[in-house]
């Protein structure tokens, strides 16, 4: 891959850099954090320069956890050996171990815990600038409480800049929870307040107003200097690319596994009252959107995230639908089958897979096939072990021990699938996953919910039916099971189609053209 610079109008050797607005920081020229958006660039006679400089941003997995999302950014930064990654982490405190391998072309990991303790930050800023972050703020609030509303993402955006402005020369933790902040948020939930439910006491905005400022942290680490900053996924991720927008000007490239907006929503925390919830949702609503908005390209793994990002701000001529790939020569065709009839399911155990509705489907299984096995194969994940527990008791109130078991993680994953008659995925969110299209490369047919981009993938190598639906599923699987030649025929274009439409090779030269066309664009940064 060949990049071409074009030369600045600042002068050579000049930080590409604006200062912060005058009218709100008089004083910021005193300052040695500077922040701000990258000068208009003339072009010149191209000539080759370095390759591309990519900052790879997740939240929560990679390097340090396994997992789809894992292993997708894994093949990105494996894929193109030629350019440096910078991996940008989201994480709980800091503190978790590396669990990846490190490619040679990854040349910096960045931790950004969100939720260690801070040190004081002894940073003054200018007086006058306490008025902007308090506009700021409210900016932020207004947009937050009418997320959705016509004009909310624009009034939320230009909030979270000057927050962001505000983070990079004082503590922004110390202006969302001060006193007149509360007031704000007070006020602010009065006006949307649900008839009947009450104010916003001040113990919830206290309870929000720290849970928001946990949200918002990557605002007040340095922006990240890339040519090109690619998002594993929506939500806090997004800014630390807003940052690097905001700062340098640099393109940024969203993919979505699964609907990060729908999982929030599925994944509330009940036990927050009424109100938290209320305004916890509407902020992932309004980051998200905000999201959908600033984005240069948004990569979807499928038509239906792809729908999603419609909804919610993307607009046709910035969305690339991108299909995860496999490298088949990883999971060639399985040779036979177990002598025994055998469900497999492969992935994590989280209450998202939905191992509940898989296992009462098995109970039915068994009645009409009472020698059949289902074998679950994946870690448990921290956190999960109260889900996981669930499951063996739901295993021992149907009287499938012995039968259902799980496995944990397998060494070989190609095993896992080579293991079983039928592959089997209940979940209630995914997005475009790959033990779906793993498995089908191993000649597997398929049973599995219509989430995401399930459907897409499996096409005719299996049956696709509603998620949380365990009669459908049991029907399905016993299909399978019992009729051998559906049974290979569906295993035989399940492989076939991950040849034509779902390699490695495929997803990243797009990405490579994405990223080049994004640069070209704009001028590689010196």
């Amino acid at each position: 891959m060949t990049i071409y610079e074009t030369e600045p109008t600042y002068p050579l050797g000049a930080e590409p850099t604006v200062r912060l607005d005058p009218k709100a920081f008089p004083a910021a020229e005193e300052k040695t954090v500077r922040i701000a958006i990258p000068r208009q660039h003339q072009p010149r006679q191209k000539k080759p320069v370095r390759p591309l400089r990519i900052a790879l941003v997740s939240e929560g997995t990679y390097p340090y956890h396994p997992g789809g999302v894992s292993l997708w950014c894994d093949q990105l930064v494996k894929g193109m050996p030629e350019s440096p990654f910078i991996v940008v982490a989201l994480t709980v405190d800091g503190r978790e171990p590396v669990s990846w391998p490190r490619p040679a072309n990854l040349v910096e990991i960045v931790n950004l815990p969100l939720w260690s303790p801070r040190p004081g930050i002894p940073r003054r800023p200018p007086l006058h600038a306490v008025g902007a972050v308090k506009e700021a703020h409210q900016r932020f609030l207004n947009g937050l409480v009418r997320a959705g509303e016509p004009g909310s993402a624009d009034e939320f955006i230009a909030g979270l800049y000057g927050m962001f402005t505000w983070a990079q020369i004082g503590d922004l933790r110390s202006a969302l929870i001060a006193n007149d902040a509360l007031e704000r948020l007070q006020w602010a939930y009065a006006k949307v307040a649900p008839p009947g439910t009450g104010g916003l006491t001040l113990h919830d905005a206290v309870v929000i107003s720290d849970l928001l400022e946990h949200m918002v942290r990557p605002l007040s680490h340095p922006p990240v200097r890339a040519d090109v900053v690619h998002l594993a996924m929506n939500g806090i991720s997004a800014l630390v690319a807003f940052a690097s927008k905001w700062a340098y000007g640099t393109p940024i490239v969203m993919s979505e596994h699964g609907v990060y907006l729908r999982e929030r929503y599925l994944g509330v925390d009940e036990s927050w009252p009424y109100a938290v919830r209320l305004l916890m949702l509407r902020f992932h609503r309004a980051l998200a959107q905000a999201a959908y908005r600033l984005v240069d390209v948004l990569a979807p793994h499928s038509e239906y995230n792809r729908r999603w990002q419609m909804y919610n701000g993307g607009t046709p001529d910035r969305i690339r639908t991108m299909y995860n790939g496999i490298n088949p020569n990883d999971f060639p065709p399985a040779q036979g089958e177990p002598a025994v009839p055998t469900i497999t399911f492969v992935g994590r155990i989280d209450p998202l897979k939905d191992l509940h509705t898989l296992i009462r489907a098995f109970a039915l299984v068994r009645t009409e096939i009472p020698e059949a096995r289902l074998r679950m194969f994946g870690p448990v994940p921290v956190g999960n072990e109260a889900y996981h527990r669930s499951c063996l008791d739901l295993i021992d109130e149907l009287g499938l021990r012995g039968a259902a078991v799980f496995e944990g993680r397998v060494p070989r994953q190609v095993d896992a699938y080579h293991a079983g008659h039928v592959t089997a995925l209940t979940s209630v969110s995914e997005g475009f996953p790959y033990t779906v299209v793993e498995s089908m490369a191993t000649g597997r047919p398929q049973v599995c919910t219509n989430v995401g981009g399930v459907a897409e993938a499996v096409g005719d190598a299996g049956f696709v039916v509603p998620p949380r639906d365990h009669a459908a599923v049991a029907s399905a699987c016993v299909k399978l099971l019992t009729d051998s030649a559906l049974r290979r025929r569906a295993g035989q274009i399940a492989r076939q189609r991950v040849l034509e439409r779902f390699t490695l090779d495929q997803w990243n030269l797009a990405y490579r053209a994405i990223y080049d066309d994004l640069v070209a664009k704009r001028g590689v940064m010196k």
